[in-house]
């Protein structure tokens, strides 16, 4: 079981980075943008006008001469007053622009309840098609619903998670088993005993109406599930394409626990955030961000963007605006990079706008609070060198399943612990270090080792 992090409390104007994520105003000027309503939203046969004044709008999201829908102007205003704001709430009163009553259409790309929970969306990421395991993992997850009722008749529900999970386990034990890596059976099959004593232990929590204690408990058995679906996992499962496979790549899994220093707080003085970094959606993405890791890149760099909606570093001192490899004096740079389901490779070099892949789902969602991805010129998709981000905010305009950012912007972690702390950053705080502790083996072609 992984050990816990802790942050240390105490007793008692930013400046942009270069590169955007996803956009940060650095003038301020009117567009105004035609759209030609195409959809079936309206009858009305009329162009839809969509003025913008005294902000810059993100050209990666809204560009002239093209058509867009109802739905796209209204999120298009979206992401101009609050992508580019960065103010967590929009107040719609003084910005009843002419797409306002179109807003709740957003609600029509949301299929299901999302899945928010960074373990969860690592588990459901895993490259496995065994039914079998998720039939024992979905109950378990909902127990994070049942614990939503209040007292201990939430114990009821959970109850009745568990059982189902435990009757999916029995019935489905010898298909777990079978799908697991025939190299790493025998951690399976050990991780697969704990949990069924794990569950046992639930169960006697539940009859003693010990409420406290089936967080920490569903928390643990979740990992054991976790664990066995990492070793049904046998090998990177695809070739990287052949112009990017002399980069360094991740071809698997990665943990790193970075360490931020706060300045002006009068209640913390330290934090570690502990992020895995996943290899087998963004292969690339992920092992440049550990080459740089080794090379102790982000050791001693400011936090250089914090709004309330995202918190970004990674732009070093001086005029370049990514990393400079020694070998070629040059900025390193990496494709966009974005898996979606139903896909076994990831898309490179484009959107999934440009592709029109419009109602693709990413296997790396910005669902999670403290989701992980690189920042890039608006201009350029494959122009991320060193620059990440971690997003915050989730609104009505941004919201999970459905977010904007999705498909243009390339996920490669989430903050697994501490990560409600990612709020408390602020401009001028100070990463002491990021250090690998799990799966730098997973890295191929590391630079850093070249360099020395």
């Amino acid at each position: 079981m992984a050990a816990i992090l802790s942050c240390h409390h105490s007793a008692s104007p930013a400046t942009p980075s270069k590169f955007i994520s996803p956009s940060i105003p650095t003038n301020r000027t009117r567009f105004s943008i035609s759209h030609k309503q195409f959809g079936t939203l309206s009858s009305s046969p009329l162009p839809i006008k969509c003025q913008i004044q005294n902000r810059q709008v993100p050209f990666s999201f809204l560009q002239k001469g093209k058509s867009f829908s109802i739905k796209e102007c209204a999120i298009s205003i979206a992401l101009a007053v609050g992508l580019v704001t960065g103010v967590p709430a929009l107040d719609w009163s003084s910005n009843a622009y002419a797409a306002n009553p179109v807003l709740p259409d957003l609600s029509v790309l949301i299929s299901g309840p999302p899945i928010k929970d960074p373990g969860a969306l690592l588990r459901y990421a895993l490259p496995i098609n065994n039914k079998a395991i998720r039939e024992v993992q979905k109950p378990l997850e909902d127990i994070t619903e049942s614990l939503k009722v209040a007292g201990v008749k939430a114990l009821d529900s959970v109850e009745r998670n568990l059982r189902q999970a435990s009757r999916a386990l029995k019935q489905g034990k010898a298909l777990i088993v079978s799908g697991l890596a025939e190299s790493k059976k025998d951690h399976g099959v050990e991780l697969l005993g704990k949990l069924e004593a794990g569950m046992d232990e639930l169960q006697q929590i539940v009859e003693d109406r010990n409420r406290d204690g089936v967080a920490e408990k569903q928390k643990e058995l979740l990992q054991y599930v976790g664990g066995v679906e990492e070793d049904m996992v046998d090998g990177f499962p695809y070739e990287v394409p052949e112009e990017y496979q002399s980069m360094p790549l991740l071809k698997g899994r990665a943990t790193v626990d970075m360490k931020v220093k706060f300045k002006d707080n009068p209640t913390l003085t330290d934090c570690v955030f502990r992020i895995v970094l996943d290899g087998y959606n963004a292969p690339v993405t992920a092992g440049n961000f550990v080459d740089l890791v080794e090379r102790h890149f982000y050791d001693g760099m400011e936090i250089q963007r914090a709004d309330g909606f995202v918190v970004q570093t990674g732009d070093p001192e001086g005029p370049a605006e990514g990393f400079i490899d020694p070998s070629t004096e040059k900025t390193r740079t990496i494709p966009l990079e974005i898996t979606v389901e139903g896909e076994k490779l990831p898309f490179y070099g484009s959107t999934l706008e440009e592709l029109g892949l419009y109602k693709a789902q990413t296997k790396l969602p910005f669902n999670a609070f403290g989701t992980m991805a690189m920042a890039r010129d608006e201009f350029e998709d494959n122009s991320a060198s060193s620059q990440i981000f971690w997003l915050l905010k989730e609104s009505e305009l941004t919201p999970s399943n459905s977010n904007i950012l999705d498909g243009r912007y390339a996920v490669f972690g989430y903050v697994t612990q501490n990560e409600d702390f990612l709020a408390d950053l602020k401009v001028g705080d100070v990463i002491e270090s990021i250090q690998v502790v799990s799966g730098l083996e997973n890295l191929a072609n590391p630079s850093y080792k070249i360099a020395g």
